[in-house]
């Protein structure tokens, strides 16, 4: 028996291996390709051992690309402050609107509720380019395209549905008799909420929070179509690097890197809370 266990656990762990190996190769090799010349990703075979270069990350930093085709002016900085902008503050505001709804959604039992709800919800599968057209419509009819402000607004059709279902399901988790023994006490709904249903569904809302951050910053293609080039995030900026001398490996590279650096960051610090909001009401009894 000792035998097969220890054959098991070595197989399992190889299986572990190939499986971490397969999924993070790729981002291996894309940091590896930031430290190139295009000439050195393009060669046949792929060399492993390379001279090290920063003019990527240069470039991106500088603004200032260097082609066959001369030096192209690149806002990928300003791209990126964009990016930071428009996800935080999209997050943020569906925050405030959501966790009040998905606590009166949660607790609040109204005819029409559960319409209501998965009204909200099909704006979140719904394909971007259905709306797209009279959202731009719109958009120019009421001052609102290539602003931050409207950028903002549509941005509300990514984060608020995820948010308003995903917290609404920790609250219901939460018993309501807690609720109840502070009311009694005299207390307002407010304060209850505020008080004892937040600090309660806070991983919930912080993992429902982090989703949505995640979801907002790789929005592609509403930036795309409502945004010229000064109010665009990084995943659209990113397409300067096709130039007319061919694409610029290196730049992608180093550009994938930096963009992907905030989300991993805010990923890490709040793993935690992460991992306890989608752990929230998995054990029930």
């Amino acid at each position: 028996m000792e035998t097969t266990s220890t054959l098991e656990k070595t197989l399992r762990l190889l299986a572990l291996t190939l499986v971490v190996i397969f999924f993070m190769f790729p981002i291996f090799w894309i940091f590896l390709m930031s430290f190139q010349t295009n000439e050195t990703i393009l060669r046949i075979p792929p060399q492993v051992i390379f001279e090290p270069t920063l003019s990527n990350y240069t470039a991106l930093i500088t603004g200032k690309l260097t082609s066959a085709a001369g030096t192209l002016d690149i806002a990928f900085m300003k791209n990126l402050g964009n990016s930071v902008f428009l996800s935080v503050t999209s997050v943020a505001l569906a925050l405030v609107l959501g966790v009040p709804a998905a606590y009166a959604f949660a607790r609040h039992k109204f005819k029409g509720s559960e319409d209501i709800a998965f009204t909200l919800l099909s704006f979140r599968f719904a394909p971007p380019l259905l709306v797209l057209l009279p959202l731009t419509q719109y958009f120019q009819w009421l001052g609102l395209a290539n602003t931050y402000i409207g950028l903002i607004w549509v941005y509300q059709l990514i984060c608020l549905p995820l948010i308003l279902w995903i917290v609404r399901g920790y609250f219901e988790d939460i018993s309501a008799d807690v609720e109840y023994a502070y009311r009694i006490a005299g207390h307002s709904w407010f304060a209850t909420f505020r008080r004892i249903a937040l600090p309660l569904a806070g991983p919930g809302i912080a993992a429902a929070g982090l989703l949505a951050f995640i979801f907002a910053w790789n929005n592609f293609v509403f930036a795309l179509v409502l945004a010229s080039a000064d109010k665009q995030p990084v995943t659209v900026g990113a397409l300067a690097f096709v130039t007319s001398s061919g694409i610029q490996y290196g730049q992608i590279a180093a550009a994938i890197v930096l963009s992907v650096t905030p989300t991993l960051a805010l990923a890490l610090y709040a793993q935690r809370y992460l991992v306890e909001g989608l752990s929230l009401g998995a054990v029930k009894g």
